[in-house]
């Protein structure tokens, strides 16, 4: 009975001495108040399928050949992403129309050239010390030994054009009056395809100190549906989002729940989960350095890291619905009146 015991008391809902902590949870939830839902919907509402599948179907096309990290086709995708928020008038937190934060040779191995990851920011007009990322890496495999293009339309074309729309949503909340009242960043990584090596690289030289940002939100493949959900597509695989803060896991199922519904599965976030998914993205670096992380994926299929990842297999339907949901997530951190706070420092968990 001990034993039982002393494994509860690490559950959220358990029957053993458990209760001061199920009332503390709740106390935690019942603090988290949505802030301006008609804004949020006004706004999520930019974001569309049509919009999305145009931006894929350039990124992910073979004039980017598969964007090898230092290879032409990703410094092509880097200019890309660039020319888009040159274009959308979104600043870059270097300043002028420096967007790259660039990664010299000698951070790599192997032979791997120069990168570099690329940045857009919006300011916050009250808490602008506040740092919110929102990150997706645009690297992938480049060309394989046949000579075949891999795409990676999923991985991580999907994540990227997620970050584009997100971004020119929140500008134009921006430009009507409504922008955010903490700072985001949208940060496109380079180099995960090798070890997480762009997001290695920002964390060690933080563009904002990383003690002033307050969350992670990372995007790597929401485009698809994989096996285990082929007779339920409206789902999304969440990773992390209760390991440091309790506050970012409830926050992020209010959202769902008030504006999407969509089926938030967990499976993968277990501790033990033999496909390690929680250190095998970008949000993991992050994470390493007590930031508070989601991880959003959609499961691998068949075309995970393969030629025929192409952009007529995304179901885009699907990417607009997962793309609002993680808008309205930053939606609320960056706009609701308290800081997003650690579990350690958490007044309802102490």
């Amino acid at each position: 009975m001990k034993t039982f015991c002393i494994l509860s008391a690490f559950a959220l809902v358990g029957t053993c001495a458990t209760p001061k902590y199920t009332a503390r949870i709740q106390s935690l939830k019942d603090n988290i108040k949505l802030e301006d839902s008609t804004l949020v919907l006004k706004y999520a509402n930019t974001i569309t399928s049509e919009e999305l599948s145009t931006q894929l179907y350039k990124f992910a096309s073979k004039d980017f050949e598969g964007r090898r990290v230092g290879e032409k086709g990703q410094k092509k995708a880097a200019q890309f992403l660039k020319s888009y928020y040159i274009n959308e008038a979104i600043e870059s937190p270097l300043g002028t129309q420096n967007y790259y934060q660039t990664i010299p040779k000698h951070f790599f191995s192997k032979g791997i050239k120069a990168s570099e990851n690329v940045l857009a920011y919006i300011k916050g007009s009250q808490y602008p010390d506040d740092i919110i990322i929102i990150s997706a890496h645009l690297d992938h495999l480049g060309i394989n030994d046949d000579g075949k293009i891999n795409y990676g339309a999923d991985d991580d074309g999907s994540g990227t054009v997620a970050l584009m729309e997100m971004a020119q949503a929140f500008n134009t909340a921006k430009k009507e009056g409504n922008g955010p009242k903490r700072s985001i960043l949208f940060l496109h990584l380079t180099a995960e395809e090798i070890g997480k090596r762009g997001s290695e690289y920002y964390v060690k030289n933080p563009i904002f100190p990383l003690e002033n940002t307050i969350a992670n939100l990372n995007i790597d493949m929401i485009g698809r549906v994989d096996k285990i959900h082929e007779n339920n597509k409206n789902y999304l695989y969440l990773i992390g989002s209760d390991r440091l803060s309790k506050e970012l896991h409830y926050l992020s199922e209010k959202v769902n729940n008030a504006y999407f519904n969509i089926d938030l599965d967990y499976r993968f976030n277990a501790e033990n989960d033999k496909n390690n998914y929680y250190s095998r993205s970008d949000h993991y670096n992050f994470a390493s350095n007590g930031i508070p992380v989601i991880f959003y994926f959609n499961g691998e299929h068949s075309d995970y890291h393969n030629p025929t990842d192409t952009p007529d297999k995304i179901n885009y339907s699907l990417l607009e619905k997962r793309t609002k949901l993680i808008f309205a997530t930053a939606w609320q951190l960056a706009n609701q009146k308290n800081r997003l706070v650690v579990d350690t420092k958490s007044q309802f968990l102490n």
